[in-house]
């Protein structure tokens, strides 16, 4: 029986996607604005024109789920390097915020489509809902590789700045 190993580092592939879905992500909540508004008249009952970053915004929570499914299988054909824990609270904790974070990538252009082609308010208030927690899980990884890297310093960020085996 063939054993699959752990690769040493990320893919430049893997590398790339995770910097892009974070850019996308972070567009995404600075020009959420024009989507609320938009949302916000046709709840009304109101025409809406064609507006860019309605469009701009749309067009990007796809892409997030497009690369979060890339990255995904991704991670199930190659594999991704061992994680480095320092404990097993730490390593607990970052097994569930990568989990929600891939579900959120997932879960959040779905609710945002139901809602704006489907017109379902339910799914609009799940998706508010859900881009509180998905900040809140950006904030804990930013703030969990920035403590392996100052505070540990084991290595953790280096391996998504710099392609390996």
């Amino acid at each position: 029986m063939h054993v699959k190993t752990a690769p040493s580092g990320y893919s430049r592939l893997q590398i790339g996607l995770h910097w892009l879905v974070f850019v996308l992500i972070a567009q995404q909540y600075l020009f959420k604005g024009a989507i609320s508004a938009a949302w916000d008249r046709v709840t009304n009952g109101m025409e809406i024109g064609f507006d860019p970053l309605v469009l701009t915004h749309i067009a990007g929570g796809a892409l997030v789920l497009l690369f979060a499914m890339w990255r995904l299988a991704l991670r199930a054909r190659r594999g991704v390097p061992e994680a480095i824990e320092a404990n097993k609270l730490q390593g607990a904790l970052s097994k569930l915020t990568h989990f929600g974070l891939y579900a959120l990538m997932i879960l959040m252009p779905m609710s945002g489509s139901v809602a704006w082609f489907g017109g379902v308010e339910a799914a609009a208030q799940g998706h508010n809902v859900m881009k509180i927690v998905l900040l809140a899980l950006v904030a804990l990884h930013v703030a969990g590789a920035f403590y392996q890297h100052f505070v540990l310093r084991d290595g953790t960020l280096a391996r998504m700045r710099q392609a390996k085996g």
